[in-house]
């Protein structure tokens, strides 16, 4: 076995000197590695990164194959914010980023048929997503006629529901959180998963004034960044090559710059001793040994938590609390001709009380150029979620069938008889950390821990926002917590 010192004192691209180095990052998803670019470029810190995986990217997965096809089985698009424009072109993206058109509609399937979600207050009052009563509830709601907050935390179905009416969480709101969380209206936190939408209400009295009012500070924060790519209002964001050009750029930088970044690097065994981490990896040459003033720990809460049962087990038990559920990435291709629709869009998403148990469906060659075969429509299906468990149980090819079927329902020509071209099923057993009711309180239990051990730190995407985006602005904000900690 490797003495502390020769871990860090080898001939390959390691930190040498034999002595501790600045910054262990454990986990090279997008948070791990904003943090070590950060770190290594920008403070000019000793990092390293390890990966148990044999990639980079923790769930960002972009694939294509040789009957051009270009997909995500991850995160499938992100909001172009500052933040994260800016990481991509320090990393050499900014000609390689691709734009969606922002004023391609997002559609409901509601009654039968697909319902353009409406985006202004025209095409609020004119959509048939909500009846007379709802419409004028929402309106009233939005602009702070709304009953008092209830006592205790309230559930994302109950804020929506003070504010905007039963009908427009059920037809509007739920088939959101069907997307992007995969989640249970009923028992996530209104404060842990919409903490923007929450403060609107709370900091003022109304998501209308609050949505103007901190539009303000948008423009002047987007007019300190002319220097990056200008982006539209509605647009989201890939690259060329899928949404891994970003990890894999930032992991090139680091190794340019001689920042180690590697894979198949499982951490086994986690001390300190005397202000220094030692941590113990096995890696495919062997036992390796690492120790750091800092450490930093990118990984999703399960994982964490079994990291830190021995070290931190309180911080443990709190993490191993955070539930996520089993989603499906189901990627089917179909002659454009089969489809009902003329499929300029974004996508659609489905209410629960619809019979259809697809989620939703991103129409990814109307998004995004290149990711299909001329006269082919590529789209990503996702299925299952915290209210269908029983996705777990089903093979591959059921749930193919199970989304072809759905999408007869909703998408496709009724009569078609053209069967799905299978490009991919991912299987996430456990996709999306869930921000459920009592998460803050967890939260507040693993940060009170980490104190009793200064210089760990925790950055992943069960803390601040699931999205690409709030994951890179997050990694920021720790990178200066960790900088100040190793200036002392």
């Amino acid at each position: 076995m490797p003495s502390p010192q020769s871990a860090t004192n080898q001939s390959d691209d390691r930190p040498s000197g034999g002595q501790p180095i600045d910054v262990l990052v454990v986990g090279a998803g997008v948070s791990g590695l904003t943090i070590a670019h950060d770190l290594a470029i920008n403070y000019q810190r000793q990092v390293l990164v390890a990966e148990a995986q044999d990639r980079v990217g923790g769930a960002i997965i972009s694939r294509q194959n040789n009957e051009g096809y270009l997909w995500e089985e991850g995160p499938n698009s992100f909001q172009p914010a500052p933040e994260l424009l800016r990481l991509a072109v320090n990393v050499g993206l900014e000609d390689q980023l691709v734009l969606a058109n922002g004023k391609l509609p997002r559609f409901v399937f509601l009654k039968g048929k697909l319902n353009a979600i409406p985006m202004s207050p025209p095409a609020a009052i004119a959509t048939p997503l909500l009846d007379w009563g709802s419409k004028i509830r929402l309106a009233l709601g939005a602009i702070g006629f709304a009953r008092p907050a209830m006592a205790g935390e309230e559930s994302v179905d109950q804020f929506f529901s003070r504010l905007l009416g039963k009908q427009a969480v059920a037809h509007l709101v739920a088939p959101f959180i069907s997307g992007v969380y995969a989640g249970d209206p009923k028992r996530l936190s209104a404060r842990a998963a919409f903490a923007k939408i929450f403060r609107l209400e709370n900091n003022y009295g109304g998501l209308v004034a609050g949505a103007i009012l901190s539009g303000k500070d948008r423009q002047a924060q987007k007019a300190k960044n002319t220097d990056l790519p200008q982006v539209k209002a509605g647009e989201l964001g890939s690259f060329k090559q899928g949404i891994k050009m970003l990890p894999e750029a930032i992991a090139t930088k680091l190794r340019s710059q001689g920042t180690p970044v590697k894979q198949q690097w499982t951490l086994r065994s986690l001390n300190r001793q005397d202000d220094i981490y030692i941590a113990k990896f096995d890696t495919p040459t062997g036992e390796e040994i690492v120790m750091s003033r800092a450490m930093v720990m990118a990984t999703p809460a399960y994982v964490t938590a079994d990291l830190l049962k021995d070290y931190l087990p309180s911080a443990s038990q709190a993490l191993s609390k955070i539930f996520y559920p089993t989603v499906a990435c189901v990627v089917l291709a179909y002659p454009k001709t089969e489809f009902a629709y003329d499929m300029q869009g974004f996508g659609n998403l489905i209410p629960r009380t619809e019979g259809v148990r697809t989620l939703g469906t991103i129409w990814s060659s109307s998004l995004f150029a290149g990711r299909a075969p001329q006269g082919w429509q590529l789209l990503l299906n996702f299925i299952g979620g915290t209210l269908d468990p029983a996705l777990a149980k089903l093979s591959d090819s059921e749930i193919i069938q199970a989304v072809h079927q759905d999408l007869k329902k909703t998408i496709l020509r009724p009569d078609t008889k053209a069967e799905p071209k299978a490009i991919a099923v991912h299987r996430w057993d456990k996709a999306i950390p869930q921000y459920e009711i009592g998460h803050l309180q967890l939260l507040a239990t693993v940060e009170a821990e980490l104190k009793k051990s200064q210089g760990l730190y925790i950055s992943a995407n069960f803390i601040g926002g699931v999205a690409l985006g709030d994951c890179i602005k997050r990694s920021l904000q720790e990178a200066i917590k960790i900088e100040q900690f190793l200036a002392k």
